[in-house]
């Protein structure tokens, strides 16, 4: 049985690609991932059987043999670094909290920054599935 990596796959479009063993791309429909998996990382190692398509090698009865590793998982800061951030995040809140209840949003400077820091507190509490 072929195997090889997933070289990118879109949920939305229903397809994507594996790149076998060998270096040849090998398109992959949804049809052909495993019950219940609606979703393939890029990088996962996969098993397949290889179908003549109309364009082409199509993979069928796709195996995932180990899952690629999440980067943001990798690369986020540890609980308790977490934690102060969060702490500054909220009185940084609290002090823009205080401006809107006098009727005044923040300046634009300290809106664009606390606009920041959410996006980037956010990005390391949403982990990839």
């Amino acid at each position: 049985m072929p195997s090889g990596r997933v070289r990118w796959f879109d949920a939305n479009k229903g397809y994507g690609f594996i790149t076998d063993d060998g270096g040849r791309d090998v398109f992959l429909p949804a049809a052909a991932l495993p019950e219940g998996t609606n979703a393939l990382r890029k990088g996962a190692k996969v098993e397949f059987s290889v179908v003549d398509g109309r364009k082409g090698p199509q993979a069928m009865g796709v195996t995932v043999v180990a899952s690629a590793p999440s980067l943001v998982k990798a690369t986020r800061p540890k609980p308790d670094d977490m934690a102060a951030i969060v702490e500054d995040l909220i009185k940084l809140l609290d002090a823009a909290g205080n401006d809107l209840r006098r009727h005044h949003y923040p300046s634009q400077s300290e809106s664009r920054k606390l606009a920041v820091l959410l996006r980037a507190v956010a990005d390391n509490f949403d982990v990839e599935e």
